[in-house]
């Protein structure tokens, strides 16, 4: 779990570059384009709108699931612009963590004044 938190530790401080610099109002695709940049320039391996199927009865279905993020093969992001996290939201990633087979997700909301208030650690 160290390796983890060490990974969630690095891409949280991408995060707080990508926030710095445009700040609050834009949409979600700029962040994600501009976090998905920062953490390739910083070597880490990451892929973008990667398309997760759902499994349902043995069978493999496109039902037009696609992560944010997926970092490292081990980190869930999901980005948001949004006045608030719900319930909803929280559960959006619930189901990529259970759809990819990983442990840990990002929910980010770049919505906000301090960035420190739109990050939600989530743990499958």
């Amino acid at each position: 779990m160290e390796e983890i938190n060490n990974l969630t530790y690095k891409i949280i401080g991408s995060v707080y570059k990508v926030h710095s610099e445009p700040g609050p109002g834009l949409l979600e695709n700029a962040y994600k384009v501009c976090l998905y940049h920062v953490l390739k320039t910083e070597g880490f391996f990451v892929e973008k709108e990667k398309a997760m199927p759902l499994v349902f009865e043995t069978v493999k279905l496109d039902a037009g699931y696609r992560l944010d993020l997926l970092v490292e093969d081990k980190v869930v992001v999901e980005i948001k612009a949004v006045e608030a996290f719900t319930d909803v939201h929280i559960a959006q990633v619930l189901t990529y963590l259970k759809l990819s087979g990983c442990k840990v997700g990002l929910l980010l909301n770049f919505n906000v004044a301090d960035m420190k208030k739109g990050i939600k650690r989530i743990i499958l």
